[in-house]
């Protein structure tokens, strides 16, 4: 009985949470379904129904495909990236070393900047006259000349890569050394009982300890990832030769600039499902399945 009443009064105060996300993100996401199978624009005329015209013409668009294919670069590289750097310093920051609580405040300032902050700075620090990269590199004898690091086709996806990275690899970070603090210390002084080596501790006992963690941070960087849009649009608008026009960008460009609502929603639906799908398949590609399976029984 105390059971039942407990679940009753845990219904009543999820309730109104659970209308706010319905009104929130529920009811929107309807109305994208709904409009993606109509040819709605923005200049007044009433939409009519197109059946699956729109998303047909979306997965045949050359454009939005590659735009597809910039985001999928961003996301696999800058995930990857992040993952590793951010366990990396977390290992670091979790031990006993001088000065290490100072370091750890310190990290959450990068991800604590606003994106479009970290754009401008970083667009000034690449910028080709009076940037910080190029006189840096001049001087320390690595270019001859000043580059046009935002310029240039080949460099400005990868300079944008590391702008996310420095800012966004705090984050997981974070997160990895949260679980890292809740290790007990006897298994690891269990483990060094029995002669076991640092990366045989780490692979036998610390890595299924952080795995929840490091998913929990694999689909939130995901997610922002597939769909960046602020930091390539403050920094190169999609630029140059459209070689970083995300396909959040596209999207937005096919939706409001070139009022096409009905296609920008279809657009938007491929992405959410492209999202999902990659979310998935780093879930399963990246984190074994010994691990996920020790974690779910609660075993280290």
């Amino acid at each position: 009985m105390k059971n039942r009443k407990l679940i009753r009064q845990t219904d009543i105060l999820l309730t109104p949470m659970l209308i706010l996300m319905i009104l929130i993100i529920g009811w929107p996401l309807v109305q994208t379904f709904i409009i993606s199978f109509t040819d709605t624009n923005l200049l007044g005329n009433e939409g009519h129904a197109v059946g699956l015209k729109n998303f047909i013409n979306g997965l045949r668009n050359i454009d939005f495909l590659a735009s597809l294919k910039v985001s999928g670069i961003f996301a696999l590289v800058n995930v990857t990236l992040e993952i590793l750097l951010g366990t990396a310093v977390a290992l670091l920051l979790n031990q006993p070393l001088k000065g290490v609580k100072w370091v750890r405040g310190l990290l959450i300032l990068p991800w604590a900047v606003p994106t479009v902050v970290n754009a401008i700075m970083w667009r000034l620090i690449y910028n080709p006259e009076y940037g910080a990269m190029n006189s840096l590199l001049y001087q320390l004898k690595i270019i001859k000349n000043y580059t046009s690091w935002l310029g240039d086709a080949n460099k400005a996806l990868f300079c944008i890569m590391f702008a996310d990275l420095w800012k966004n690899f705090s984050l997981v970070s974070l997160i990895v050394l949260a679980a890292l603090q809740t290790l007990s210390k006897d298994q690891i002084e269990a483990a060094v009982i029995d002669g076991t080596n640092a990366w045989q501790r780490f692979t036998a006992v610390t890595l299924p300890h952080i795995i929840p963690s490091i998913q929990v941070a694999l689909v939130l960087r995901i997610i922002e990832a597939i769909k960046v849009f602020d930091i390539i649009y403050v920094m190169t608008k999609g630029g140059p030769a459209n070689k970083t026009r995300s396909a959040s960008i596209f999207i937005y460009q096919e939706a409001f600039t070139d009022s096409r609502l009905g296609s920008g929603a279809a657009l938007a639906i491929i992405m959410v499902c492209l999202i999902m799908i990659f979310i998935f398949a780093y879930l399963r590609i990246l984190l074994p399945k010994k691990y996920t399976k020790n974690t779910a029984r609660g075993d280290l």
